[in-house]
């Protein structure tokens, strides 16, 4: 006998949908805890941050101030002169070259003027004619005074031709001066070395046209004395009073790194410019041998004295508030304590600071902006100091 088969009945619809349902609200209330949970955590850690803030420290390094001052500088030879042209021509020819050591009136060119000779022509001229007529008016004013003694003239024509002599004269020394001041003039057609020295520069050629006023300020020689050198720079104001005359600097040439020069303070302004806030001092440099060339850029090493005890911090640890600048540092009780402090110098990444601190402190590193007097912090790292190396202490109370 069969067995007789029973057929499965269908889960009806509605019930397959309560299921479901109830599956997805069981989902929903397990991700609802679990993000509840998560979100207590981060307030619950966000408020432990907020009452006891992780920071990391640094511990003042104390020294001195070495005071040592770098500048740019331009060296200029002790003597240096641009030979212009006083009278117009063309160049007859040039005797010296660049380079070429010359002494005092040794002649460097001639200039051609055939202008100025015509003027110097017509000026002797008039001179004569000046003189010769100057000549008969004198001797007719004699004769004119000779004849009053015997009446046979009267005083008043007497005296006309004594007035006209004199005119005479004046007129002939009007035309001496015009004379001489043609020949000094024409003096300047031989261009002449003004000292002992060496030509640095030829800006002309033979038979080049030369006009006064109109070379654009061009010098046809250059003669310059660099047995002697004189060094101009600016020194910043918080400087200035520290540089005296006569002391002792050291100049540095990129080309010759190993070696130093020594140079004297000549002089000193005693004046600050408004403009860029520094003071202009002159030094002075032996150069005897002529190593070393006018025009050279270097640089100045100022080593000044050494300034009260000073203590480094890094950038990173200052507070631009408007109370001023300020540090954050770490109280014995882990609590932040801002002291307000002044800058002595800046070193880029290291600043100076002359007060407000000591070498005690732990001073913050990158505090945050919203810092405030104290607030409880945690330190995270043993302190150290702006060079980077650990100092040896230990934070204290680490809560």
């Amino acid at each position: 006998m069969m067995s007789e088969k029973i057929p499965k009945q269908p889960i009806p619809g509605r019930l397959r949908l309560a299921g479901i349902l109830f599956a997805i609200f069981l989902i929903v209330m397990a991700v609802w805890g679990i993000l509840s949970r998560m979100r207590h955590e981060h307030e619950l850690q966000k408020e432990v941050d907020n009452r006891h803030m992780m920071v990391k420290v640094v511990i003042p390094e104390s020294g001195t101030s070495d005071q040592r001052l770098i500048l740019p500088v331009n060296v200029r030879a002790d003597v240096d002169a641009p030979i212009y042209a006083r009278v117009n021509g063309y160049l007859k020819t040039w005797y010296t070259d660049i380079g070429a050591h010359v002494k005092k009136g040794q002649l460097l060119g001639e200039i051609e003027t055939p202008e100025l000779d015509q003027q110097i022509y017509r000026a002797k001229a008039d001179v004569a004619t000046a003189h010769s007529n100057w000549e008969i008016a004198d001797v007719t004013a004699k004769r004119w005074q000779n004849l009053v003694a015997t009446d046979a003239v009267s005083h008043q024509e007497a005296d006309v031709k004594t007035a006209d002599a004199k005119a005479r004269l004046d007129l002939l020394n009007a035309a001496e001066a015009n004379l001489k001041a043609l020949l000094a003039e024409q003096s300047f057609q031989k261009l002449i070395a003004p000292f002992d020295g060496i030509v640095t520069e030829r800006n002309t050629d033979i038979g080049q046209l030369i006009s006064v006023g109109t070379t654009s300020g061009q010098a046809l020689f250059r003669v310059v004395d660099n047995t002697k050198l004189r060094i101009y720079t600016e020194i910043p104001q918080n400087y200035a009073s520290l540089i005296k005359p006569k002391m002792t600097v050291h100049i540095v040439f990129p080309e010759m790194p190993r070696d130093t020069f020594d140079a004297t303070v000549l002089g000193v302004s005693s004046a600050i410019r408004e403009d860029s806030r520094t003071s202009q001092v002159e030094l002075y440099m032996d150069n005897k041998e002529g190593k070393l060339l006018t025009g050279s850029y270097a640089e100045v090493h100022f080593e000044l004295p050494a300034n009260t005890t000073v203590f480094r911090l890094p950038v990173s640890t200052l507070l631009f508030r408007k109370e001023g600048l300020q540090v954050a540092t770490v109280g014995k009780d882990n609590k932040v304590v801002l002291k307000n402090i002044t800058i002595a110098r800046d070193l880029g990444r290291v600043v100076e600071v002359s007060s407000g601190i000591n070498n005690t402190d732990r001073v913050i590193d990158s505090p945050s902006d919203s810092i405030v007097q104290g607030n409880s912090v945690v330190i995270k790292d043993a302190p150290h100091n702006p060079n980077g190396e650990h100092s040896g202490h230990e934070p204290e109370g680490a809560l």
